[in-house]
């Protein structure tokens, strides 16, 4: 009775969300799989080169028992936290831990500006450290670096060769292809760099990278929301 109880409250609990879709994964180690996103809204970021500005404000409150209603609306075992910076919503971890209890396969994708020490051993992190031509560099907390799983992914966004020398420099310096499994994505900034001159810099590049496209703006028409 005692963790029915904990349960029902734990369900009551609310998040500000943008919005919930089925789509196929674009970025990281579950590209082209199915996957269901759910969009919080809010960010503590402004990067130049932002592609859901509308997610900073729209959106309005879900309770914990609500989102996973919508959730199960759709096949996929695999969900995506995202936003907008979904860890500055206190509730996001007590959604972790529903989402895992229904079994489903957590990911959660980050800014890098907030610690994820937090972050349950179970979900995969994938963290989006900032280069310093989305304006917001100085913000990244380098010590998640060291907090990652080996198991998770780290990207950087590159807007410019200057982007991509921060990012081997990044690399290099925290040791991140002794921590991780996999390569650090280096994914060019869709609509401002071509991805055949980032793949050339990954190509040639002394560090192990791994050249990262937001494949779901390929699957779809990249203007569109919720895809």
């Amino acid at each position: 009775m005692a963790e029915t109880a904990v349960t029902v409250q734990r369900e009551a609990l609310s998040l500000k969300i943008n919005e919930i879709f089925y789509s196929i994964q674009g970025e990281g180690s579950y590209a082209l799989y199915p996957c269901v996103f759910v969009r919080l809204s809010g960010c503590n970021l402004r990067c130049t080169w932002c592609d859901t500005t509308y997610s900073f404000y729209e959106g309005g409150q879900q309770t914990l028992a609500q989102i996973m209603d919508k959730i199960s609306e759709f096949k996929s075992n695999i969900v995506e936290v995202t936003g907008g910076e979904p860890l500055l919503q206190k509730n996001v971890y007590s959604l972790f831990d529903v989402l895992r209890a229904a079994g489903k396969r957590v990911l959660v994708e980050t800014s890098g500006s907030i610690r994820i020490d937090k972050v349950p051993e179970f979900v995969h992190i994938v963290l989006d450290m900032k280069a310093p031509d989305s304006g917001e560099a100085e913000k990244n907390c380098y010590e998640n670096l060291q907090i990652m799983k080996e198991s998770d992914d780290l990207k950087i966004v590159v807007a410019s060769k200057n982007d991509f020398d921060f990012a081997e420099n990044l690399v290099e310096k925290y040791h991140m292809n002794e921590h991780l499994l996999q390569p650090v994505i280096i994914q060019p900034a869709f609509g401002i760099m071509e991805p055949a001159v980032v793949g050339d810099w990954v190509k040639n590049s002394a560090q192990n990278l791994r050249l990262g496209l937001q494949l779901h703006k390929y699957i779809y028409e990249p203007t569109l929301r919720a895809v």
